[in-house]
């Protein structure tokens, strides 16, 4: 069990270090100013040389362990603090580190100058992969930089030449290289659309969208409710009536059985011979003739009253 637990310690080790070594490598040297006399101080009011390092991917990269330098002999000249929570680079977001050959005043601080350097060299912890390089121009004016025509994007690694690089019209430190002027979004639509026109349909359009949705939804909830009830219906009346009866209609669930068709029949019938209809009635009650004198009541009728006249008929 222990060694089990050793083997899956070592393995996440190597992964975490393997993922890191990976994330360092989306680092990208951005921009750098060898001459400052006017231009962006340090956190000791100090004006000196800077480059600037940007990460181009989209996660967290701490960048403590690296190396950074000007000289290609010695890959190891100056090494970033582990441990320092602001070396850990957020996703498209720029660090400034000062070339005032001062690497005392803080972890930003390196210990070589670009006056005097002819490159500037971003290497791994390992201190042999080189990450990004570039070449330091001594042909530019005083607090001019030269930069990355789009942040992270051009040439890279050991073997970079400066493609993408260009003399840059201000400094950017520690933001964008290319600072874009975008118009509100209020002002934008404005000139799309000065009447509303646009609005309104793109409005309605939605709002009639959604009301038909929502009908073939509801139309089609109800057709399945609808269908379920029936069909609940039609296993009731299987299961109450009798076994024959449900056997005979078993999936005639909706149509009209044999005995009602002929209690119609026989209806019909009796509504077509005359003697046998019953629709219209006279309120008249024929007696027929009898020859008896009494009632069934008592044999002695005669004795107790007079007789009544009848009429009979013919």
């Amino acid at each position: 069990m222990k060694r089990i637990k050793t083997l899956l310690t070592v393995v996440g080790l190597t992964v975490a270090v393997a993922a890191s070594a990976q994330s360092q490598g989306q680092m990208r040297l951005n921009e750098y100013l060898v001459i400052n006399t006017d231009d962006y101080q340090d956190d000791f009011g100090q004006q000196s040389s800077w480059f600037e390092i940007f990460n181009s991917s989209y996660g967290t990269v701490d960048i403590g362990g690296c190396y950074l330098s000007d000289d290609p002999n010695n890959l190891k000249k100056y090494h970033i603090p582990s441990g320092d929570v602001m070396t850990q680079i957020p996703k498209r977001q720029h660090v400034i580190f000062w070339a005032d050959n001062q690497p005392k005043r803080g972890t930003f601080h390196v210990n070589f100058d670009l006056e005097n350097a002819t490159e500037i060299i971003f290497t791994k912890g390992d201190g042999k992969s080189i990450i990004d390089r570039i070449k330091v121009r001594h042909d530019l004016p005083a607090n001019v930089t030269f930069g990355r025509a789009m942040d992270g994007e051009g040439a890279f690694g050991p073997e970079a030449n400066g493609e993408g690089w260009k003399v840059m019209e201000n400094t950017t430190p520690s933001t964008n290289n290319v600072l874009v002027n975008k118009a509100a979004k209020p002002d934008r639509m404005k000139e799309l659309d000065p009447y509303g026109w646009i609005m309104a349909l793109t409005a309605m359009s939605v709002v009639f969208t959604a009301l038909v949705i929502l009908y073939l939804l509801f139309k089609t909830i109800g057709i399945a409710n609808i269908k379920a009830g029936q069909k609940k219906e039609a296993q009731a009346a299987a299961a109450k009536a009798p076994a024959g009866e449900a056997a005979a209609s078993k999936g005639t669930y909706g149509k009209v059985s044999a005995e009602t068709y002929a209690a119609i029949a026989t209806a019909l019938h009796l509504y077509t011979v005359e003697n046998e209809a019953h629709d219209e009635e006279s309120f008249v009650v024929t007696q027929a003739a009898t020859d008896r004198r009494y009632t069934p009541w008592s044999t002695h009728i005669q004795g107790f009253r007079q007789i009544p006249d009848v009429k009979r008929s013919k």
